[in-house]
C-alpha cells in the first residue's frame, strides 16, 4: 500500500463527522454490469417477497409465521409447535450455511440478498434519485434554505417513503396473520380492527425510520454480521477487494496525467479520483482494505471499471478477489475449513430431510389425567386419559378414533364416539381405557394406543396403564 495511507479511517465510521454528529451519506448513483445483475436479483426477490403470502400450495399459504396462533407454513408445508425441533435444525443449517458462504465469498449476502439492502438501495434510494437527483444535487439540496423547491422535494419524498413503508407493513402483516385474514380485515374496514390499525401504524413508523433516517447505519451499527465476518474471513476468501499491488506499485497512487508515461514512472494505476468512495453506500474507501462497513455491493467495482476504461487502463483494479490472489496470484481453492463447514452442512441437511420424511401428518399427545388413579369397573380396571390431536395437513378427517394395539381392552370416549378434525385444526378431549385385571402385568403396564381414521392407522402412542399392586 501507499506509504502515505491515512489510518484515521480506523478511528471512526463514515456516518459520523468530526464532532461525532450524524453525517448523512450521499452516494453517487451506481451503474454498470454488476449493478444490473444486482437489479435482476433484487427484482426477483422483491417479487417473491410481495407474492409469497398470497401463493397457496394445497390450500396452505406459501410462507406464514403466525406467532400468536403458533402456526407456521414454510414452502406450503404446515408446521406446529410440536415441530419446533425442525425449526431449530433449520436455523442451525442456516447459520452453518451462512458461515460457509462467508468464509468462501465474504459479505456478499449483505449486498445481494439482505432485505435491508434490497429495500434501501433498490427501492428507497432509487426513489430518492428520482426526486432529489444524483449525489451533487442531493448535497446542494441539503445545504440550501427551505425554499419552494426544497419543500416540494422533501414533502414528495416524505409521502412516497411513507406510502412504501405502509405497503411493506401490510405485507409484513400478511406473513404474520395470513393473507386471507388481512384481506378480510381490509374489506371489513379499519373501524372494526382498531388494534390492527395501531399495529400497522407502528410498523409503518419503524420501516420509515429505518429507511428514511437510520439507513446504512443498520449495516454498520445494528447488524452483527459485519463483526462476525472478521472472525470468518481469511486471505483465501473472495471479497470485493482493491488490487493494491497494481494500484500502488512503488510510488503509490497519483492523479492521472495523459502526458505522463505512467508505466515507467513507478506510480500505481489508481488515479485517486475518489469515485469508488463517492459511490459507496456506507461511505468507506475500499482502498483501505476489507472493512466492517463493506457490504460487497460491487458499486465501487462498476465505478472503477468505468474510470479505467475511460483512461485506457485494464479493468479489475477493484474486483472480486482474495488477498492471496492479489499478492501471490493464487487461484481460489476450497480450503480445509470450507470442507469442514460443507461436511457439517451436508450432515445437518441429511438429518433435516430424514426428519421431514418421518414427520407424521397427524400428531397426537395422550397423557394420563394428572392426579387420577385407576378405578374398578367390575372385572376391569379403568384409567382416564386426555388427548390432543393436531392435523398438520390440508385434509379433513371425519372418523378419528383410538384403538388399543397388542392389548385387549376397550376405549370409551367422553361425549363422542368419533372425532372430526378439520384441516390444520386441533382437537382435545378425554377418554377411558378399560382392561381386564387378569391381563395386566402388575401396577404399571405398557400399552400402545393407535390413532385411526376409519381403518387407516395414522400414529401410535405409548403410555402406561395403572392397576392394583400385586404382591
Amino acid at each position: 500500500m501507499s506509504p502515505k495511507l491515512n489510518d484515521s479511517f480506523r478511528d471512526t465510521i463514515g456516518t459520523l463527522d468530526e464532532k461525532g454528529e450524524r453525517a448523512y451519506v450521499f452516494p453517487k448513483k451506481p451503474s454498470g454490469k454488476w449493478y444490473n445483475y444486482r437489479k435482476y436479483v433484487s427484482y426477483f426477490l422483491l417479487a417473491f417477497l410481495f407474492s409469497a403470502p398470497f401463493i397457496k400450495v394445497n390450500g396452505n399459504q406459501f410462507l406464514l409465521f403466525n406467532v400468536l396462533e403458533r402456526r407456521f407454513n414454510i414452502f406450503g408445508f404446515p408446521f406446529w409447535p410440536q415441530d419446533f425441533y425442525l425449526f431449530v435444525v433449520s436455523m442451525i443449517i442456516g447459520v452453518v450455511g451462512l458461515a460457509l458462504f462467508t468464509v468462501a465469498f465474504g459479505r456478499i449476502f449483505c449486498g445481494w440478498i439482505c432485505p435491508q439492502t434490497i429495500f434501501m438501495e433498490m427501492v428507497f434510494r432509487r426513489v430518492e434519485y428520482w426526486i432529489d437527483g444524483d449525489r451533487g444535487a442531493q448535497m446542494r439540496l441539503a445545504k440550501q434554505p427551505w425554499n419552494t423547491e426544497k419543500i416540494v422535494k422533501r414533502g414528495s419524498k416524505f409521502f412516497v417513503f411513507l406510502g412504501i413503508s405502509f405497503l411493506i407493513a401490510n405485507i409484513f402483516l400478511a406473513y404474520l396473520v395470513g393473507s386471507d385474514h388481512l384481506i378480510q380485515m381490509i374489506e371489513e374496514g379499519p373501524e372494526n380492527h382498531g388494534s390492527t390499525l395501531i399495529s400497522l401504524a407502528i410498523f409503518t413508523g419503524v420501516f420509515y425510520f429505518v429507511f428514511a433516517w437510520f439507513r446504512e447505519q443498520v449495516c454498520i451499527i445494528a447488524c452483527p454480521y459485519g463483526r462476525l465476518q472478521g472472525a470468518l474471513l481469511d486471505n483465501k476468501s473472495i471479497v470485493v477487494a482493491y488490487d493494491h499491488v497494481r494500484g500502488e506499485k512503488e510510488k503509490g497512487r497519483a492523479k492521472f496525467d495523459k502526458r505522463e508515461d505512467r508505466a515507467n514512472s513507478g506510480k500505481g494505476d489508481c488515479i485517486d479520483c475518489m469515485q469508488c468512495v463517492h459511490v459507496c453506500p456506507t461511505k468507506i474507501d475500499i482502498r483501505n482494505g476489507t472493512q466492517l462497513e463493506c457490504i460487497n455491493c460491487t458499486a465501487c467495482i462498476d465505478e472503477c471499471n468505468t474510470i479505467m476504461e475511460g483512461i485506457g487502463y485494464p479493468k479489475g483494479l477493484i474486483r472480486y478477489a482474495s488477498e492471496d490472489e492479489i499478492t501471490k496470484k493464487e487461484k481460489f481453492v476450497f480450503t480445509l475449513r470450507m470442507k469442514g463447514y460443507a461436511a457439517v452442512l451436508a450432515i445437518l441437511s441429511g438429518i433435516l430431510v430424514g426428519m421431514l420424511f418421518l414427520r407424521s401428518d397427524v400428531e397426537a399427545t395422550i397423557l394420563r389425567l394428572p392426579g387420577q388413579l385407576f378405578e374398578h369397573k367390575g372385572e376391569n380396571i379403568s384409567n382416564v386419559y386426555t388427548y390432543k390431536i393436531v392435523n398438520k395437513t390440508s385434509v379433513d378427517y371425519n372418523d378419528l378414533h383410538f384403538r388399543l394395539i397388542d392389548s385387549k381392552g376397550e376405549v370409551k370416549m367422553v361425549g363422542k364416539s368419533a372425532i372430526q378434525l378439520k384441516s390444520q385444526g386441533m382437537s382435545q378431549g378425554t377418554f377411558f381405557i378399560e382392561i381386564n385385571e387378569a391381563l395386566l402385568d402388575g401396577d404399571k403396564t405398557k400399552i400402545k394406543i393407535g390413532v385411526y381414521n376409519g381403518n387407516e392407522l395414522l400414529e401410535v402412542n405409548k403410555t402406561n396403564f395403572l392397576g392394583p399392586r400385586t404382591f
